[in-house]
This record gives C-alpha cells, sequence and structure tokens, in this order.
C-alpha cells in the first residue's frame, strides 16, 4: 500500500507542478487575418464625349446630333489600382454594352466607345460600375433631339 501511496503522491505532485506552471508568458495565437477589402474606387470624374484626344474628353455634353456615329464615355478613377471597372452602356432600358476595362495605377484615365446608329435615337445612360457591379456614377445623355 505504501507503495501505491508514493505512486500517488508522485502523480498528485506532478500534477500540481502542471497546474502550477506559468502560462501567461506562453505566445499568444496570431489574430485572425481581417477579410481583405476591396479598394474603394473613387470617380472623380466622368463625362460623355464625341471623342478622345491625348487621354482628354473632345465635345463632351448631354445632348448629341442624330448623326453623331460614336460616344465616348470617359473616366478618371482613383482607388482602384489593379482592379476594372464596367462602363455599362444603355439606349432607353435597355442594356447594349458592358466593357470592362482595367485600371492600372491611381489616378487613372480610361475611356470607352459606343456606336450609336442613326435609328437609335432618344435617351441613352451609362454607368460606371465597380468589379462587383455596384454602380459608381450614371452619365445621362440624348441622341437626336
Amino acid at each position: 500500500m505504501t507503495r501505491i501511496a508514493s505512486i500517488i503522491t508522485l502523480a498528485l505532485l506532478a500534477a500540481r507542478g502542471l497546474a502550477a506552471q506559468d502560462t501567461t508568458k506562453a505566445a499568444a495565437p496570431a489574430p485572425a487575418a481581417a477579410p481583405a477589402t476591396a479598394a474603394a474606387v473613387d470617380v472623380a470624374e466622368a463625362v460623355v464625349a464625341k471623342s478622345v484626344v491625348d487621354r482628354q474628353p473632345q465635345d463632351t455634353g448631354t445632348t448629341f446630333p442624330v448623326d453623331v456615329g460614336q460616344v465616348v464615355c470617359w473616366t478618371k478613377v482613383s482607388g482602384a489600382e489593379g482592379a476594372s471597372i464596367h462602363h455599362v452602356w444603355f439606349h432607353g432600358d435597355t442594356q447594349v454594352g458592358d466593357v470592362e476595362l482595367q485600371v492600372g495605377g491611381s489616378p487613372w484615365r480610361t475611356w470607352s466607345k459606343k456606336t450609336v446608329p442613326p435609328d437609335w435615337t432618344g435617351a441613352w445612360h451609362v454607368e460606371v460600375r465597380d468589379a462587383a457591379g455596384t454602380v459608381l456614377k450614371r452619365l445621362d445623355f440624348t441622341v437626336g433631339q
């Protein structure tokens, strides 16, 4: 019995020694990484124009003649480096184009063109959207009226 008592005593002392260990200096677990958030895209400027020369919009407006042939959506964005934006074109309420544009820096100027057939008069708009589809800017314009 004394042998069993000695084993129990040793076991209790060993357990007590473990319980008395200072664990406050142990390395704290690394905090969970914060989920990556998309960079906030800011549309600094956006216009509809007849053309772009030297990366600048020319003949901007909200009304264009029936024979305009094409229009351009010119956009200057910041905070979107390495991402993409979309120019989504509408004639009336019908989507007629979606152009993905890569953003190479911040700030960044980019544009897309849309051919306008002579019989597609009336209300138009183009939406500047981020990669997730959020509308950042809407530009309304009219052709032939």
